[in-house]
């Protein structure tokens, strides 16, 4: 099948920076990815770079006190290390264009019906502080931007992630035209959950077949209860068998049908579709970089 070199695509350099190559977070990732995309032939004119962030508009979903913090570098070492990644500018730049990143790809998935962030998913961080690897959560910013702007109606978070989307179920949790569903390994990080409208907890090492059934069975209900007017994807490969954080024993074939799975069900559905890239961990960033592209191809064949 030929991948359509049109898809719209979404990256700023500032994604990757240098950065030590041994910390379980790969921030080589986003660099790898744009580049094995390219080999692909998907990069042309389709690509869309972000604004460079500022702190201001995450103040929208964020505590200011918390966000000016961070910016500044005022944060207490305690609540860094809850993050878990040294502070730097450059940090700090990728940190706070991401957002605008997913918040570009929900514009162009309502103009186009699908669209890919080659980044976010940081959905740990919470309204005052941040957590595994997450400082500001791009999810939430998207969705309550669009709503409050008219721009949708309603949003569906549909996070398969390996880890529960705890700090996207709390910032949201008072939003009624938000609605925030996580199928995610139960036994793993983070420890205390927030609930979400819907928590699926997987039992650790689940195969594809029994997943998949899950997967298509929740989105299946969720596109005709809610019929939203965009379904933001966290497409997570930590789900991934041999995955660094991931407890589950999911092929990489099995991450290939559930993508196509869900880009299928919501585009059956006409409902645009947004995916960024979430959570994946491996020593061998290059092939962390291809993991993460399953989703992007499988976008391209749509």
């Amino acid at each position: 099948m030929i991948l359509n070199p049109h898809l719209p695509l979404v990256y700023h350099p500032n994604y990757s920076f240098s950065f030590d190559p041994k910390h379980r977070f790969a921030m080589s990732k986003f660099a790898h990815l744009y580049e094995h995309v390219a080999e692909l032939g998907l990069i042309g004119n389709n690509l869309v770079e972000p604004i460079l962030g500022k702190p201001g508009p995450l103040e929208l979903v964020h505590c200011d006190n918390y966000i000016q913090d961070l910016w500044h570098n005022r944060l207490n070492e305690k609540t860094m290390r809850r993050i878990g990644l040294p502070w730097s500018q450059e940090l700090m730049n990728r940190t706070f264009t991401a957002p605008q990143g997913t918040l570009q790809t929900a514009r162009l998935a309502l103009q186009h019906g699908i669209a890919c962030h080659l980044a976010g998913g940081t959905h740990h961080a919470h309204h005052d502080f941040g957590s595994g690897f997450c400082m500001v959560n791009d999810l939430a910013f998207t969705a309550e931007t669009l709503i409050k702007s008219g721009e949708v109606t309603n949003v569906l978070i549909f996070d398969l992630d390996v880890h529960q989307g705890d700090g996207t179920a709390a910032m949201l949790q008072h939003q009624p035209y938000a609605y925030t569903c996580s199928i995610h390994c139960e036994k793993n990080f983070p420890f205390r959950k927030s609930p979400s409208d819907l928590d699926i907890g997987l039992a650790d090492n689940m195969k594809d077949d029994e997943y998949l059934a899950i997967v298509d069975d929740t989105l299946s209900y969720l596109l005709k209860e809610l019929n939203p007017s965009l379904v933001l994807y966290d497409a997570g490969v930590d789900i991934w068998q041999d995955d660094g954080l991931g407890k589950l024993d999911i092929s990489w074939d099995g991450i290939v049908k559930r993508d196509h799975l869900v880009l299928k069900r919501c585009l059956e559905h006409n409902t645009p579709v947004a995916t960024v890239i979430g959570g994946g961990y491996d020593r061998d960033h290059l092939r962390l970089a291809k993991r993460h592209a399953i989703i992007v191809e499988q976008a391209a064949r749509f």
